[in-house]
């Protein structure tokens, strides 16, 4: 007796390796990726093997920053709220009064500068940070050094091409950049301890 079976009929999954693949690109090109940003810093070109590494500061040229594992802010020895960190950092860098205890400054002829010269300061800020520092912290001092230098820049940006830093072409900035230098030096955290 002949049986009376009803076949299933089979699904062709040939294409769906393809729309697989197509979603994957698709979701590939329309996802946005988080890129992690750093904290920008020029640094020094590795010295010669006769060179001498380290460079001689007059000490009314350096300002010292340090972070303490307590998370308190120390600028010249004088422990400061971390807010005031870059009213000091100016103060220190403009020496609009010309005090013999803060930095020099230097008259240097800068190309695309209006007037030619400026005085350009001497001064550096030094930043030691503790072993033991928070993470949070150490980015809010930097980020106040940091707000220092452009604010300075937004200022002479102002005094000699009328317009904000922001708004300047790449020849202008790089006149700013010149006569207001982002001198940050940056020591090897150590275990400094409470001050």
């Amino acid at each position: 007796m002949p049986t009376n079976k009803k076949k299933v009929q089979e699904i062709n999954a040939g294409s769906m390796a393809d729309i697989a693949f197509l979603l994957l690109i698709f979701f590939l090109v329309a996802t946005t990726m988080n890129v992690d940003t750093g904290i920008q810093r020029v640094l020094p070109p590795i010295p010669e093997k006769n060179q001498k590494a380290e460079v001689d500061i007059r000490e009314r040229n350096l300002l010292l920053v340090h972070v303490n594992k307590f998370n308190q802010v120390a600028v010249a020895n004088e422990i400061v709220d971390i807010r005031l960190v870059k009213d000091r950092a100016k103060e220190f860098m403009l020496n609009l009064a010309d005090d013999p205890n803060l930095p020099e400054k230097e008259e240097t002829v800068i190309e695309g500068l209006p007037g030619g010269k400026y005085m350009v300061s001497k001064g550096v800020i030094s930043l030691q940070n503790d072993r033991g520092t928070s993470y949070d912290t150490y980015i809010r001092v930097q980020n106040e050094l940091t707000r220092a230098v452009n604010e300075i820049r937004d200022q002479v940006s102002q005094e000699k091409f009328h317009k904000p830093f922001s708004e300047l072409d790449e020849a202008q900035r790089k006149a700013i950049q010149a006569a207001v230098p982002q001198k940050i030096s940056e020591a090897e955290p150590k275990n400094v301890g409470g001050k």
